[in-house]
């Protein structure tokens, strides 16, 4: 199925308020119904997504329209219209000799029975393969439970299934301020400001995980900082997932503001993610459950979202 074009307005705006003052924005970015409106509407739709009051008036300059996906304006359905139900895998695959983490070991995979083996235990024609895994709780695209940062934390078997399964997804998508767009590598709390978040499973969609299983994913990785942490507890979240190698800036010392925080409001966090780019704004339901494993803080999961 084809799946309708997206679109979004690029301009210079200048606003003055009725009771005095005024606002300016270099270089906006607007979602926008169609390509179809005129300035007049996309003036209105400025306003309606910054909730500005009082407004006098609304100056555009160089307008421009462009396809690209909707990324969150507020009163533009993100979602794609006319769209069928899919499933979108989040998560990377773990295979023997995955590195996810630099220092960390890699998973190895061998035979408890092997199918040659399990011939003689059983019918003709009936054979089985049973593996061991050896590997280390944070490996791929995992979970980490409050045990993981907090002794007498809520560890896996003790994580209440509903906050795991089909939460509201609000997706930040980030790569025009994440390295490789503007080049800041802390994302700013200011971008949480203009959605309702209760609730929800917050993801950012950075775009490192195209770095992933290579050195390169190793340094520079984008990260959420104290404030943006600050934001996301205020606002009573109940996931955070990120696409990248850390939620916290590992190349700052040994400080972990964004596990501390997260991990003690009860917010579970997920990293590496991928293909988060393929998601709308708002709309998906996310889920992420790890086994439920006594005594432990940290597992992968096999993380999704369902859109309709």
């Amino acid at each position: 199925m084809v799946e309708p074009t997206q679109y979004r307005a690029h301009f210079d705006a200048r606003v003055t308020f009725a009771n005095g003052g005024d606002l300016t924005a270099d270089g906006f970015r607007l979602d926008l119904p169609s390509a179809d409106v005129d300035e007049s509407e996309v003036a209105r739709l400025f306003v309606h997504h910054l909730g500005l009051a009082l407004v006098d008036s609304v100056q555009l300059e160089n307008l421009t329209i462009h396809e690209e996906p909707h990324r969150g304006s507020r009163g533009i359905d993100a979602r794609l219209p006319g769209s069928a139900r899919r499933v979108v895998d989040l998560s990377h695959v773990i295979r023997a000799g995955l590195i996810t983490y630099p220092g960390l070991p890699a998973p190895t995979i061998t035979p408890h029975l092997t199918r040659a083996d399990s011939r003689v235990r059983y019918a003709p024609g009936t054979e089985f393969a049973m593996d061991i895994i050896t590997m280390i709780g944070n490996t791929g695209t995992y979970l980490d439970s409050p045990y993981h940062r907090y002794e007498g934390g809520a560890d896996l078997a003790s994580l209440d299934l509903a906050t795991l399964v089909e939460l509201p997804a609000e997706v930040f998508h980030l790569r025009d301020v994440a390295p490789g767009g503007s080049g800041r590598r802390e994302i700013p709390a200011a971008v949480f400001h203009d959605r309702e978040l209760r609730g929800a499973a917050v993801l950012l969609d950075t775009g490192w995980s195209r770095l992933f299983g290579t050195p390169e994913y190793a340094t520079g990785a984008p990260f959420l900082g104290a404030a943006g942490v600050a934001e996301l507890v205020r606002q009573g979240v109940v996931l955070v997932g990120i696409d990248s190698l850390n939620i916290d800036d590992t190349e700052s010392g040994g400080e972990r503001p964004a596990h501390s925080g997260l991990l003690a409001a009860g917010i579970h966090v997920v990293e590496h993610l991928t293909n988060l780019d393929a998601l709308p704004a708002r709309g998906a339901r996310f889920t992420a459950a790890p086994p439920a494993v006594e005594g432990f803080g940290t597992f992968p999961v096999r993380a999704f979202a369902v859109v309709d």
